[in-house]
């Protein structure tokens, strides 16, 4: 897995950096795990704009993700390797012996043909999910659950993982992404390894086009605007335009906007790195 780069033939190549997907084996999607995706253009149910800069992009199929991982004590074949125009990383078919299809997050490493499982007995190999108790210290970790039962949420982008530092009671110590240290319950469950396709964050657009093909509309910096549209706005010249701050008003650069009494706050044992 790894990028490719362009011959500068026009323009939109000069700079352009893509993956250069060598690891997918698959062109088309499991149709059983597929279902249609509305586009809302960042409009609400009254048709009002809410969200600016939305809008466009190539139409989406979205496959149904098994976060859960809840097929307990059943061993799964990796039928295909896809890529997946909803998320970063890359996706696992796996075909369950109990005739069950699920589409999984694929870890870095993982190989077609290859057996992962769900449990509390099996073995800390990648694409296995185990509960956090059963988990050796040091281990890298991703789609971990924060609430038993509800599936993973914490470290699921390309290329991020936790590392599960230390085990006290009824909670364990996990160092995320960010660099947030915080105590997870050890029964939550968590995948093995790291999340495949690190080298998303080395790719370059190249063009202006491929942000209109991921739905994304020019961006408007505010320092152009008028003072009625944003606080930065207005002036003679190419005037800075103030303290930095969002179209609310709220400041950037330093301005904290997390609750103190915040109910999760006591887990986090060390803030994210600034």
């Amino acid at each position: 897995m790894g990028v490719r780069k362009f011959r500068p033939i026009t323009p939109g190549q000069r700079h352009k950096v893509l993956s250069d997907f060598d690891t997918i084996t698959a062109a088309s999607p499991e149709k059983s795990l597929v279902k249609g995706r509305t586009k809302s253009g960042g409009r609400n149910n009254s048709g009002r704009m809410t969200m600016r800069y939305l809008g466009g992009g190539h139409k989406k199929k979205y496959r149904a993700i098994d976060f859960l991982r809840n097929n307990f004590d059943i061993p799964g074949i990796v039928k295909t390797i896809e890529y997946d125009p909803n998320r970063s990383a890359r996706i696992a078919l796996v075909f369950f012996a109990n005739g069950d299809k699920r589409y999984v997050i694929a870890p870095q490493g993982l190989e077609v043909g290859q057996t992962i499982v769900s449990g509390e007995k099996v073995a800390p190999e990648v694409g296995n999910t185990m509960p956090l108790a059963k988990i050796p210290l040091g281990t890298l970790i991703h789609n971990i659950e924060l609430t038993p039962g509800r599936g993973g949420i914490l470290a699921r982008s390309a290329g991020s993982y936790a590392q599960l530092a230390a085990r006290e009671g009824k909670y364990v110590t996990v160092k995320l992404p960010s660099g947030e240290t915080r105590i997870i319950l050890t029964t939550c469950l968590a995948t093995i390894g790291t999340v495949s396709n690190p080298e998303h964050n080395l790719q370059v657009s190249g063009k202006a086009g491929r942000s209109r093909w991921l739905g994304r509309r020019p961006r408007v910096r505010g320092v152009v605007m008028n003072p009625v549209d944003h606080p930065m706005g207005g002036g003679e010249g190419r005037s800075s335009g103030g303290h930095p701050r969002s179209r609310n008003g709220i400041p950037a650069k330093g301005y904290k906007t997390r609750k103190k009494t915040k109910f999760s706050n006591k887990y986090i044992v060390e803030k994210r790195k600034k």
